[in-house]
């Protein structure tokens, strides 16, 4: 309760999957105790994946064993199927992700399934997930990629977009997202889009995945938030891509986000200055790997508050678009 928007880390799993070295483990399990330190609420630690297809991966077990540890820190995994999810529920990773790409195309290459066999794919994890009788159920969410058009196929169809996210629904996911898997999307198209999807499912309207490819992240992020959505991913100093989205690269800055939604008046709950001083475990693991963001170059400006601190002084902590 002591923030307005969540940020979601995705740097472990979207960041290092679309790198080519493979960060060590204890340099991973480092930074993720960093994030956490900082207040980052979320972290997507890796993803169930043969090592053969993603070795930046392969220790996603490992990492899940001592993040899992973290306390206050809602921690996830990306799944491509069912067996995926299998091997994460027996980590005892408490949520997964399952990405659905709405371009068969771009589906094909992601996960070599059409777009309805992935949503069969939710259908049997939740089956699997509600049979393992556990006293918490594991929670399953699906992002809907490549929602915002592909780079195979070009643009795509929102009413496509919207099917597919009733589909994931109906198959059980707890929440659908939607990804710009592609940095195409536009801001007009950002709020028209997560409009549709909270009409459509209501409580089950999940949060949004931009990428900065073209420059627009933040501005879809700010068009979002006109339309409802308090969830966004980001990946710390904008590593990340899709390996299978051709020119598709660029993830939103997390140092960036949390300063935007900040300087607006969002508590977020994540202190910057710790979270840009853990920018220096990424520079050490992987020495010579761009770190992008404007706020680590620039710096805070003169008098920059918190939104807590705003509200602290008579400000109001919110200044919704």
């Amino acid at each position: 309760m002591d923030r307005d928007v969540l940020i979601s880390e995705v740097g472990p799993r979207d960041g290092l999957q679309s790198i080519a070295r493979i960060m060590p483990l204890a340099a991973k399990i480092h930074w993720i105790r960093a994030l956490a330190g900082a207040g980052v609420a979320e972290i997507e630690i890796g993803s169930f994946v043969h090592p053969k297809l993603l070795p930046q991966m392969a220790d996603t077990g490992d990492v899940a064993a001592e993040a899992t540890r973290l306390p206050g820190v809602s921690i996830l995994a990306l799944v491509p199927n069912l067996k995926g999810a299998e091997r994460a529920f027996a980590a005892r990773v408490p949520r997964v992700s399952v990405p659905v790409s709405v371009s068969e195309s771009h589906s094909r290459k992601n996960t070599n399934m059409t777009p309805v066999e992935a949503i069969g794919q939710v259908r049997a994890i939740d089956r699997h997930r509600r049979s393992l009788g556990r006293p918490r159920l594991p929670g399953l969410e699906v992002g809907l990629s490549t929602a915002f058009g592909c780079t195979i196929e070009g643009a795509i169809d929102e009413d496509q977009v919207i099917r597919l996210a009733e589909m994931a629904a109906e198959a059980g996911a707890d929440s659908v997202g939607l990804s710009d898997t592609t940095g195409m999307g536009n801001p007009a198209q950002a709020k028209r889009l997560f409009t549709r999807l909270r009409g459509a499912l209501g409580e089950k309207a999940g949060g949004a995945h931009f990428h900065n490819t073209r420059g627009q992240g933040l501005a879809n992020v700010w068009a979002a938030l006109e339309a409802g959505v308090r969830t966004f991913d980001s990946s710390q100093a904008g590593l990340g891509g899709c390996p299978y989205a051709p020119g598709a690269t660029g993830n939103i800055v997390t140092e960036d986000l949390v300063f935007l939604l900040e300087a607006a008046g969002f508590r977020t709950g994540i202190d910057i200055g710790k979270l840009i001083a853990a920018r220096a475990i990424l520079a050490e693991a992987l020495p010579g790997e761009p770190l992008y963001g404007h706020v680590p170059e620039a710096g805070l400006p003169k008098g920059f508050l918190p939104a807590a601190r705003m509200a602290d002084r008579g400000r109001p902590s919110v200044s919704a678009p």
